[in-house]
């Protein structure tokens, strides 16, 4: 099988096909692993979703963070310090509480905790109009790049194959069945193959002439330099923001490392369509306003540098996963819509039970649920 794409995706899928004694190839137009939109994460992994598929892949995506190091060795920087999604409107508190009852139908250790409780999680949060929040102590964090390069050691162990700077120029089939692809350098035979292309899973998508509703969005991140810890979760503040001089935005979010950096990100409103990877001399002040306005003690915090990456969108938010009927051998793994690096393991191992025809029953309405022929016209709450 040859697996397009070395990022979130394409490497935990290698890890799980060849430890499955699949014989696996990954192709990347990039030098090397994790060099295009993993890179520029920020590294958070939660299984308090409201979509239930989604919640079952990273429920097993935080089982393989969690359990690396003990297992290969590899300080991957997990931590398990929660996600906190806050409430300052009586809207957001009912919506928050509304999803915890879906959440904990699926086995998620999840609470809405009070005002007081918040502020104990997150030292110095303004408490004016704060109303509480939803707490999950089993989320956490990872570095994006040392658990992408653990995954591609281990997967290197296990027989997979990698070829850097090589750009995929055709998919080639046969009777409507895979057998190979053509990059810039050569040629290859497989009987499966995987668009795990992030970004550029459209133009893969084509080549097989399968559109695929995956348009890449623009979004800015950061991060701060070292100091001492002073609180553990992800949070997360939902509320929408309007700011006339430097652009609008909806939710934003942001963690203190392992290293006591702080890394934040934000949702850009009206979103920004297309691959510009540059940063903007908007983001910083931006962002900025809205997280000392959340916790004023941030201020006087240096910010060492930003950036900006893909978030590769679906109209519903959830990704496209599985087979496409008319095209045996063909596989998506596709449209993560910035969630690609916690989903990453769980869909890894799933794609391998695909190809092996070794589906469960769970395995199947994910897949359904991900399907590229579904209606996407019902966006995940928080998604």
């Amino acid at each position: 099988m040859i697996i397009i794409g070395a990022g979130s995706i394409g490497v935990p899928t290698a890890l799980a096909t060849a430890s499955d004694d699949l014989k696996t190839l990954v192709i990347d137009s990039l030098p090397s692993v994790s060099q295009a939109d993993n890179k520029h994460a920020i590294g958070g992994i939660r299984a308090t979703h409201t979509q239930k598929s989604k919640i079952w892949l990273c429920q097993r995506s935080i089982d393989i963070f969690k359990g690396w190091e003990e297992k290969f060795g590899d300080d991957i920087w997990w931590e398990q310090g929660g996600y906190c999604f806050v409430a300052y409107t009586k809207e957001h508190e009912k919506m928050l509480k509304s999803s915890i009852q879906l959440q904990k139908s699926y086995g998620l250790d999840i609470e809405y905790v009070s005002k007081e409780e918040i502020k104990d999680l997150i030292s110095g949060i303004n408490e004016d109009n704060l109303l509480g929040g939803t707490y999950s102590p089993g989320d956490g964090n990872a570095s994006p790049l040392l658990s992408l390069h653990a995954f591609y050691r281990q997967s290197k162990e296990k027989e997979a194959e990698y070829r850097f700077n090589e750009t995929v120029t055709a998919i080639i089939t046969k009777n409507g069945t895979i057998t190979g692809l053509k990059t810039n350098k050569g040629k290859y035979n497989a009987t499966q193959i995987v668009n795990a292309a992030g970004g550029d899973a459209n133009t893969i998508g084509k080549m097989v002439n399968v559109d695929l509703p995956v348009i890449p969005e623009s979004h800015e991140a950061g991060i701060t330099e070292p100091v001492k810890k002073f609180f553990n979760p992800m949070v997360v503040d939902i509320r929408p923001a309007i700011d006339n001089v430097f652009g609008n935005s909806k939710n934003y979010y942001f963690y203190q490392n392992k290293e006591g950096k702080i890394l934040f990100c934000l949702t850009p409103e009206p979103s920004i369509i297309g691959k510009d990877r540059r940063e903007t001399s908007s983001f910083l002040p931006q962002i900025t306003k809205r997280m000392i306005s959340l916790m004023p003690r941030l201020k006087n915090i240096k910010i060492r540098r930003t950036w900006r990456g893909l978030y590769p969108m679906t109209p519903d938010g959830n990704p496209i996963l599985g087979i496409v009927e008319g095209i045996n051998g063909y596989i998506n793994a596709v449209g993560m819509s910035g969630q690609g690096f916690m989903l990453g393991p769980g869909i890894g191992e799933l794609l391998s039970r695909l190809i092996q025809t070794d589906l469960t029953t769970q395995d199947k309405d994910i897949l359904n649920d991900f399907s590229f022929t579904r209606d996407y016209d019902k966006e995940e709450d928080l998604k």
